[in-house]
């Protein structure tokens, strides 16, 4: 089967961002914590609903969506980072959700444009 970058960098990134949640959850950061856990693994849910669209506009609607929360998710990340709320390194989650956040751009544009 061939291989779906996106879903499986969506994928990841949700695992990865559980597991920040915990430790964020660990040093009493309730609120960000869910907000960011709640828009991050929003992007490969709506990753995963847009491959089983009933249309080309149904797949670019889900993408739009998920381009949406990966951009919320960027803004949770650097005002952790900017805050210092909790005091960690979230450089690497920063630049893997820019990642994301380039491919659904590009990925939202194509579909657009085609």
């Amino acid at each position: 089967m061939k291989e779906n970058v996106i879903k499986e960098k969506t994928f990841d990134f949700s695992v990865k961002i559980i597991e920040l949640y915990k430790y964020l959850r660990k040093y009493k950061e309730f609120v960000i914590s869910k907000q960011l856990l709640r828009s991050a693994t929003s992007i490969g849910a709506n990753v995963k609903e847009a491959q089983s669209g009933q249309s080309r506009a149904d797949f670019l609607s889900k993408m739009c969506i998920a381009f949406k929360e990966a951009q919320e998710t960027e803004y949770w990340l650097e005002l952790l980072q900017k805050s210092k709320l909790v005091d960690k390194d979230y450089t690497e989650y920063i630049k893997e959700i820019k990642e994301i956040i380039n491919i659904l751009s590009s990925i939202t544009k194509t579909t657009k444009n085609s």
